[in-house]
């Protein structure tokens, strides 16, 4: 069986037991952040029965979490090309120019479409949109919410929409004139993707969590699988991600055959709250917007010292001021600096920055009279599931947007606020290409293979406490700094985690239970050893991704993309692309797993895109 791309499908499943139930849809997405369920709206708006998966409630992914805003060309003297030159810059060089052009020209739009949708973004006295300036944006181009509570309302919006969807849907449902449907499983972590005979997708297994319609193992059977699930933030022990982003989706597609590229570019936020040289889990942020207002970063004697290190100072781009705070603190021996705002007063505070007022406040920070300590922490995936402009994976029938993906928009580091518009562009691309197969009659229903559930499993399951060590590996080797050594160590740790899972596996024949931890927790595992593989390869310092031994950029060996993919012993095939451009995932002629060779044939575009 091969891939669109003539790899191998790797067959790899997570051990668990076989599914107890099953239905049927023409598409299901995964996630149900501004990705996930603007996807699912568009796909149900045409017609598409639709399921959302998601693995908690409908409003607790990383959407909700997000202050600063939205980023768009809206404000009077802005352009999409503007946007489009700070985004090429802050991505150093390894930004997919076609995909920031689509980005940043149907952004516009879709925001407004978002708001007619429903959310409500600030105004002015005017009633025009409030924009504000976020780092490395040359205009105010931020639409925000609530002051520092965009995502909260953006998911708001979404999930009302959603709703009253569901609701209609059971309005018509009881007059006997229903045809179409949108329905949700809440508590539910996806476990792997279901293929056909041909290799083409046919859905998803996933577990429900607790009470509900249905409980256990159980399987959504569709044409069409939609990953939106988010980050891998916990793959670090201090992260602003919320505690189900475990790199899920990124995983799946791995054990599915299909390829992910970057995961070396992780973004540490520069201002997250400092609580601790101990802290673990979610972290309270400390939006760029306050920057953006004029906020500054200074040390602990007061001094500012982003100030000469770039143009825009404490607004140059993250991985910039991230690296500022590093240096500041190595060379002072402190564990974070401080960001000053007391010159805001309370007002504004409590007018334009709320959320993170209170944040600061119940740690025992007040912001109005005294600086916050911040330092850097993970924070946003600029890589992912790499996919072309409508969204399609190198599995077909498979598609990622949001974090989860890598579109070529973010490059080796995303610009703030990006990552919303980028989620909202790219669930409407992919929304209208299902819609474009649906009309074609090319979205048929695939019968899965059918999948062995052998009393003895075939891949080794992680207990739940070597979720901390992986937490810890990484912090530790493969942070806001790294270096051969670093990275080396790292990897060997992680494969020891593997080998030892493994062996214990094949000695005898037991591993840890199947359950949520556990499949988090192998997840994990997945993940950090390929962004440490593609971490270990690129020698250079390049966006986001900082090595203290390669300290240079080097476009003449490194303006490259690294692809990885998973063997069928798990074993990481890792490659470097040999352009700045992303090779297709659309289905190549001849197929090069027969001939050896390449092609360089691209996907049709879309009308919009010609």
């Amino acid at each position: 069986m091969t891939t669109s791309t003539g790899t191998t499908n790797t067959g790899i499943r997570l051990h668990a037991p076989a599914p107890g139930w099953a239905i049927t849809a023409d598409v299901v997405v995964v996630g149900s952040g501004v990705a996930g369920l603007t996807a699912a709206l568009r796909c149900e708006a045409v017609g598409l029965n639709t399921v959302v998966v998601t693995k908690a409630r409908l409003d607790d992914g990383s959407t909700r979490w997000a202050q600063g805003g939205i980023a768009a060309a809206l404000g009077e003297g802005d352009t999409p090309e503007q946007h489009l030159d700070d985004t090429l810059v802050a991505g150093a060089g390894l930004c997919d120019e076609d995909a920031v052009r689509l980005l940043v020209t149907e952004g516009p739009a879709a925001v407004r479409r978002l708001i007619d949708t429903g959310a409500r973004f600030d105004e002015s006295s005017e009633g025009a949109l409030e924009l504000t300036r976020e780092g490395g944006h040359h205009r105010r181009r931020i639409a925000h919410a609530g002051g520092d509570a965009t995502g909260a309302e953006i998911s708001r919006a979404l999930v009302e929409a959603v709703n009253e969807a569901i609701e209609a849907v059971n309005e018509a449902r009881t007059s006997g004139t229903r045809t179409r449907g949108l329905r949700t499983i809440e508590n539910a972590l996806v476990l792997d993707l279901l293929t056909d005979a041909d290799g083409r997708t046919a859905g998803v297994t996933l577990h429900v969590m607790g009470e509900g319609q249905h409980d256990g193992v159980g399987a959504v059977h569709a044409p069409a699988v939609v990953l939106a699930t988010g980050g891998m933030g916990q793959v670090f022990s201090a992260t602003t991600n919320p505690s189900v982003s475990t790199g899920d989706g990124v995983a799946l597609a791995l054990r599915a055959g299909a390829e992910v590229s970057d995961l070396e570019f992780v973004q540490f936020h520069p201002t997250v709250l400092f609580l601790g040289p101990d802290a673990e889990g979610q972290q309270p942020l400390v939006s760029e917007a306050v920057r953006g207002e004029g906020a500054h970063l200074v040390d602990a004697h007061g001094t500012r010292f982003m100030a000469g290190q770039h143009e825009l100072a404490e607004l140059a781009p993250r991985d910039i001021v991230a690296k500022g705070i590093t240096r500041r603190m190595q060379e002072l021996g402190a564990e974070h600096m401080y960001l000053d705002a007391r010159h805001f007063g309370a007002a504004m505070w409590e007018h334009r920055f709320p959320t993170i007022l209170a944040a600061c406040r119940a740690h025992g920070i007040d912001p109005v009279t005294e600086p916050v300590p911040v330092a850097p922490a993970a924070h946003y995936a600029s890589g992912g599931v790499r996919t072309d402009s409508r969204g399609r994976t190198t599995v077909p029938g498979l598609y990622a947007c949001g974090e989860v993906a890598c579109t070529g928009v973010h490059g080796a580091n995303r610009l703030a606020s990006n990552s919303l518009l980028e989620g909202l562009v790219y669930a409407e691309r992919i929304a209208a290409d299902i819609a474009a197969s649906h009309a074609e009659n090319g979205l048929h229903a695939r019968v899965p293979q059918p999948v062995p559930y052998p009393q003895k499993p075939e891949h080794p399951l992680l207990e739940p406490e070597a979720r901390f060590a992986i937490q810890r590996i990484m912090s530790q080797g493969a942070g806001v700094l790294r270096s051969a050594a670093s990275l080396s160590a790292a990897a060997e740790a992680l494969d020891q985690l593997h080998t030892d899972a493994r062996d214990a596996l094949d000695e005898n024949g037991k591993t840890a239970e199947p359950g949520v931890d556990t499949w988090e927790t192998t997840n994990l595992l997945c993940v950090a050893r390929v962004l440490v593989a593609a971490a270990r390869r690129r020698e250079e310092t390049r966006g986001c991704h900082w090595r203290e031994d390669h300290a240079d950029r080097d476009d003449t060996h490194w303006r490259r993309h690294i692809v990885v993919r998973l063997n069928p012993d798990r074993a990481l095939a890792v490659r470097t692309t040999d352009t700045p451009d992303f090779p297709p995932t659309a289905p190549r002629t001849p197929d090069p797993a027969r001939t050896g060779g390449t092609s360089t044939h691209r996907p049709e575009r879309l009308p919009q895109e010609q």
